[in-house]
């Protein structure tokens, strides 16, 4: 890891955040208590009738100064923060090329493909900017702006010093652009993979009463994993976070493509994931409390074939 020459002053750095939802909020928050100088923020759905005002009252509380467009937010700013959901990568970086300063590091966190991230590097590097790939390897909540990253691309070691001042845990990984998303990638097929096929499992054994025999048996083969535990917290991530993992795991599924590989469980995944977020848009899981299980999220969905799931029969 290399080491910065001078002590890095983060009263000095003033950061941008394209992308102002869970996690843009999350590290806004943690930079205003790391005493950055400035923290401009942007996001699309700012004009949003029906979310735009929780945005801008969580942009109040965290200090974050919001801007009507992509280029205001990033015109002064050392540090630019992409936070959008993985479809909208490529159109996040290219909303702000024009309008990064020279030498800006812009740290992408997406769940992107490694061929998308590459791109994103082209389009920063042709305007002087310090493009950084990131992979966020864990859940954001609850580690905050210390979730573990993995960084990749020729600007990623000298960017250590800095991210670490303002409070990111990093790991430099490669010089190379798309090392990074494909280790978060691959990883996500695991992850994302088995929260789908808790929901197909438990949602099949529930509706033929065997639910309790299958947990005990996954118990005895899997010792170490309460079934119980990790499928409400499986169902929840998916409930709460469908729509975005689906666009995560379609970028999966562009990343096994682009190995040459044919991606099979990625899209099936991605289907799963989108059918129980369209499912929890719909109202589905609105008699649901906070402290709902697993069960009780089944018992939501309705029999037949799941909405946004295709028949491929």
């Amino acid at each position: 890891m290399s080491e910065s020459p001078h002590p890095i002053d983060t009263a000095a750095q003033r950061v941008a955040l394209i992308g102002f939802g869970e996690v843009g909020g999350i590290f806004g928050t943690a930079l205003a208590e790391c005493g950055v100088a400035a923290i401009t923020a942007y996001d699309i759905l700012l004009d949003d009738a029906a979310r735009g005002a929780a945005m801008r009252a969580k942009a109040a509380r965290a200090r974050v100064m919001l801007a009507a467009s992509p280029e205001q937010a990033v015109a002064d700013a050392d540090v630019v923060i992409s936070a959008v959901t993985a479809s909208a990568t490529r159109a996040a970086v290219e909303s702000i090329a024009c309008a990064v300063k020279r030498d800006a590091v812009v740290l992408d966190i997406n769940s992107a493909s490694p061929g998308t991230k590459i791109e994103c590097a082209a389009v920063i590097a042709e305007r002087g900017g310090r493009y950084v790939e990131a992979a966020v390897m864990t859940s954001v909540p609850p580690h905050g702006i210390g979730t573990p990253m993995l960084l990749g691309g020729p600007h990623a070691r000298s960017a250590v010093p800095l991210l670490t001042a303002l409070g990111f845990a990093v790991t430099p990984v490669s010089d190379q652009y798309g090392v990074a998303s494909a280790t978060k990638m691959c990883r996500s097929v695991i992850v994302k993979g088995m929260e789908a096929i808790v929901i197909e499992s438990f949602l099949t054994a529930r509706r033929y009463g065997v639910e309790r025999e299958v947990l005990a048996s996954l118990a005895e083969t899997f010792p170490g994993i309460d079934w119980e535990v990790h499928g409400s917290w499986f169902w929840k991530r998916v409930v709460q976070h469908g729509r975005r993992r689906a666009e995560e795991m379609r970028e999966a599924a562009v990343t096994v493509r682009e190995a040459g590989v044919e991606a099979t469980m990625a899209e099936a995944i991605a289907d799963t994931q989108a059918a129980v977020a369209a499912l929890a848009a719909s109202g589905a899981f609105s008699a649901a409390g906070s402290d709902a299980r697993w069960r009780d999220l089944a018992d939501c969905i309705p029999r037949g074939n799941v909405p946004g799931t295709p028949d491929r029969r």
